[in-house]
């Protein structure tokens, strides 16, 4: 009987690690997985990038460091979060954002173009 308990813990842990290496696994640097985003500058504080998709472009699942955005373009993007969840948002040229360290995919939902630096924080 306790052997069949320990066994049973067993694969539950493996089965865990597989689970969350696998979400690790998928969360990537954008500029390896994206031909849509070329880095422009970078050294030991920060990353820059300049990213453009077309409407119905993706970025596969990627994470940032602390990040802050410039948007060229008025665009619609989606991003959806290693759990499922999405938000729609409306980018105006011009504006600047902050982000906080993430993980997401972004998709071009909208019916412009979608040109944003992203400079990305090291330390």
């Amino acid at each position: 009987m306790k052997k069949s308990v320990y066994v049973t813990l067993c694969v539950l842990a493996v089965s865990l690690v597989l689970v969350f290496g696998a979400r690790t696994a998928m969360a990537q640097d954008l500029a390896k997985v994206s031909p849509d985003a070329k880095v422009l500058f970078e050294n030991d504080r920060v990353r820059v990038l300049d990213v453009q998709h077309q409407p119905g472009g993706k970025e596969p699942m990627h994470t940032h460091p602390a990040y802050v955005v410039y948007s060229f373009t008025n665009a619609t993007t989606k991003t959806t979060s290693p759990d499922g969840k999405t938000v729609v948002k409306d980018r105006k040229a011009g504006e600047a954002t902050w982000g906080e360290p993430v993980t997401h995919s972004t998709e071009n939902v909208g019916t412009t173009e979608f040109h944003v630096l992203v400079v990305e924080l090291k330390k």
